[in-house]
């Protein structure tokens, strides 16, 4: 009994490792009278148990210390890849009409109350039509003409989407691709429309589209002499 009780509380004490665990199986061994047949065998299970258990907690902490680094590591590269990409402004087709898009099909829209290429729409105005923020660089796909692409900075600090000198909105009530149920709406007080690939709002009844159906052909993407022309530090949205 006193053979079990020293392996025992080798094995149970904080932060036990194979040394000390050797330890106490030393401390163990030392009460096993010579010659005690039942005692020796005892001693040497109890030794082969403790020493797999110290194995495989130590492989086990091995192991965990390895996937949290690959984890951090795999953070890394994705936080990387999304500070590179580009904003994308494409066009397609409904209701006889060409209207611009983001790359993923998502409707984008003027609002006629700005002046310039200065935004107006700022606090709840903001939160229900979201400025189409510039995440890297800012192409042009579709019928949209890259030179019509720039950016104004928002008072926050941020960058926003402009096109032809319009300042360039979501409409959070879309369902997502495909939808454009902000058309022709007069929220805060002016008109919010689809905008063409020549700048001027679009005023027909367009409810849904397929994303990506354009007739025209793509546009060259914007030149770096071409973006900063078109950028301003404009913006009153905070």
């Amino acid at each position: 009994m006193s053979i079990l009780m020293a392996a025992r509380n080798s094995a149970s004490r904080p932060g036990s490792k194979i040394a000390k665990v050797g330890a106490g199986l030393r401390a163990a061994a030392a009460q096993v009278p010579p010659g005690d047949k039942v005692g020796g065998a005892l001693f040497a299970g109890v030794a082969t148990a403790l020493l797999v258990a110290g194995c495989a907690s130590g492989s086990s902490a091995a192991s965990s210390s390895a996937g949290t680094g690959t984890s951090a590591a795999g953070a890394s590269t994705s936080g990387a890849a999304s500070s590179g990409s580009a904003t994308e402004i494409t066009t397609a087709s409904a209701s006889g009409s060409t209207f611009l898009t983001d790359g993923s099909g998502r409707a984008v829209y003027l609002w006629v109350k700005d002046t310039g290429d200065a935004s107006q729409c700022s606090g709840a105005c903001a939160s229900a039509w979201p400025p189409v923020a510039a995440s890297g660089s800012v192409t042009a796909g579709g019928s949209a003409v890259a030179s019509d692409l720039g950016t104004i900075t928002r008072s926050d600090g941020s960058k926003q989407v402009t096109y032809d000198g319009h300042p360039l909105y979501y409409f959070a009530g879309d369902s997502g691709a495909g939808t454009a149920a902000g058309q022709g709406s007069d929220s805060f007080g002016a008109k919010w429309w689809l905008v063409a690939p020549s700048g001027s709002d679009v005023t027909a009844s367009v409810t849904s589209f397929t994303a990506g159906s354009s007739s025209g052909g793509s546009a060259p993407s914007p030149s770096p002499s071409q973006s900063s022309s078109k950028s301003s530090a404009g913006g009153g949205w905070s």
